[in-house]
């Protein structure tokens, strides 16, 4: 992994082997980012996509794996209560099927990067979003500061 700062955002470049969503928050931390939104594309090779099925109150989880060209990453990182970083994003997957083209996406919780994946990081600036919990729901939802 490599990345630079230009400006008020970060550009990360990702490399073979690496996870994007620990990747990311390694960089927040290692920068003193609270909160942040991101970006990205890249070739991956495995992919934990989650969606969640309101009347069971769980996430159903699949693992894909092979090529999978990574056409649309978005997602946020805020601080929780105890100042830990939570990531929260979705993604789209172009893979192949056998002679079938395919779309998987939604709620990611690990991306493994095949070739590379690069990765727009946009902190904050003027203010924190936190993590306020919802008992109705069971869920967290942002709270702002500043």
């Amino acid at each position: 992994m490599e990345y630079r700062k230009f400006g008020d955002a970060y550009y990360v470049r990702l490399d073979r082997d690496d996870e994007i969503i620990s990747s990311i928050l390694e960089i927040c931390k290692a920068e003193h980012i609270a909160s942040a939104t991101f970006s990205g594309i890249g070739g991956c090779k495995e992919a934990q996509i989650q969606t969640f099925v309101p009347e069971l109150g769980a996430f159903e989880t699949q693992v894909y794996s092979g090529m999978l060209e990574l056409v649309s990453l978005m997602g946020n990182v805020i601080s929780g209560d105890e100042g830990e970083l939570i990531s929260h994003a979705h993604a789209s997957f172009a893979y192949k099927d056998g002679d079938e083209h395919c779309l998987a996406a939604g709620h990611v919780k690990f991306i493994t990067v095949l070739y590379t994946a690069e990765i727009e990081l946009r902190p904050v600036v003027g203010g924190v979003i936190r993590k306020k919990f919802d008992p109705e729901t069971g869920t967290g939802f942002w709270e702002f500061q500043g």
